[in-house]
């Protein structure tokens, strides 16, 4: 692709994720987006064939973004467990890295009434049901294998989800409660850790204990 055009895409995509951020499809209008983007509004047309157009191309870019970081997060080389505390850490560095992708992922609007909206919402929850698939076969392979109790792995896994999207959040509230990068990564792995070993003290075993 011409290099120029790829940086009439990225600057409109870019701006897109900034105002959706905050206003629904229906209320950003294309003359906005393409003045955020420095770019005449005939390029947006050009590109995308529409608004609908621009946002169904964000969305991809979303799930995609989702995607390979989760790959980098289930590979065969981890043993269940620590599957299930790499897909926090990428979790986490998909919202760092564009925290407009991950609102749409954990906290998506209502997609209005343009025609195409209804079908990209599916498309985002369908990608939702995949991630947590992956994680509930993560549980159950830890389960099957020892190396977790016996729990029930679709309501450990939303579990999870919902302490993740609660703690990532954090990172952009304006109060008190917001935190920083760094105290991000020790809550995620706090919530794990809860989730993994339970909050219950279990009491070191006797040296002279026969299973020591």
């Amino acid at each position: 692709m011409d290099p120029r055009k790829q940086r009439t895409l990225d600057r409109l995509l870019s701006a897109a994720e900034q105002l959706f951020r905050d206003r629904s499809v229906d209320e950003v209008t294309v003359e906005e987006i393409a003045e955020r983007a420095g770019v005449a509004v005939g390029s947006l047309y050009n590109n995308f064939g529409s608004k609908a157009g621009l946002h169904a191309a964000l969305v991809e870019r979303a799930l995609e973004a989702d995607r390979q970081h989760m790959d980098r997060a289930y590979t065969g080389t981890r043993t269940p467990l620590a599957q299930i505390y790499a897909a926090a850490e990428e979790y986490l560095q998909l919202y760092l890295d564009h925290p407009e992708y991950f609102r749409m992922l954990a906290f998506p609007r209502d997609p209005g009434h343009y025609p195409a909206g209804r079908e990209l919402a599916e498309r985002l929850a369908v990608t939702v049901d995949e991630q947590n698939r992956r994680l509930v076969d993560a549980l159950v392979r830890g389960i099957d294998s020892g190396q977790l109790r016996r729990v029930d792995p679709r309501e450990t896994a939303t579990v999870l989800w919902a302490a993740w999207n609660g703690i990532i959040s954090l990172g952009w509230r304006p109060d008190g409660l917001r935190q920083d990068e760094p105290q991000l990564r020790k809550l995620l792995a706090a919530a794990t850790d809860v989730v993994a070993h339970g909050l219950l003290h279990r009491p070191e075993p006797a040296a002279d204990d026969p299973a020591n």
